[in-house]
């Protein structure tokens, strides 16, 4: 855990009710309701009385209580015995409890750079192109409408020629 997540700057206490998003810096714990979206740049704790209708992003998050709503916590979110989650969460490690509910999908790892792309040296590398592969299909059709237009004799032989220039 980082220093200033270790600090609760902000308490919002139990029956209080926020209409609306509610944004702290450092951490905060929320034993009352938050209906909006909850963003805090340190850790939240959501107790077991507390409860947030709407999407969750902090650094981390320990939640205890009912989040309807979307968890997104970079570094680790735990779901302590009395929590209930719906939604997804996203997350780079998670701690789920016995009895804890929790219905939604869960992402974790997903680091958001671009997929790593092979060198066009390596993934072409004794491979046709589509162009040339499409391009040597048509030869083949085009020998063979001949080769039936010929009489047996000259088609056999024309095979024979072609293959031995292939090898």
């Amino acid at each position: 855990m980082k220093k200033s997540e270790g600090k609760i700057t902000t308490i919002i206490g139990k029956g209080a009710v926020i209409d609306g998003d509610f944004i702290a810096s450092e951490s905060a714990r929320l034993d009352g309701t938050v209906e909006g979206n909850v963003k805090i740049s340190g850790m939240l704790v959501v107790g077991a009385a507390g409860k947030v209708h709407g999407t969750i992003e902090a650094s981390s998050v320990i939640i205890g209580g009912e989040v309807l709503g979307n968890v997104i916590a970079l570094d680790k979110a735990e779901l302590s015995s009395t929590a209930r989650v719906i939604g997804d969460i996203r997350t780079n490690v998670i701690v789920i409890d016995e009895k804890a509910i929790f219905q939604g999908r869960c992402d974790m790892n997903q680091e958001e750079s671009k997929p790593r792309r092979r060198p066009a040296r390596e993934s072409r590398a004794g491979k046709k192109s589509a162009k040339d592969a499409l391009k040597e299909a048509l030869l083949e059709v085009e020998e063979e409408s001949r080769a039936s237009e010929m009489p047996d004799e000259l088609a056999a032989a024309s095979m024979e020629q072609r293959d031995i220039t292939e090898v």
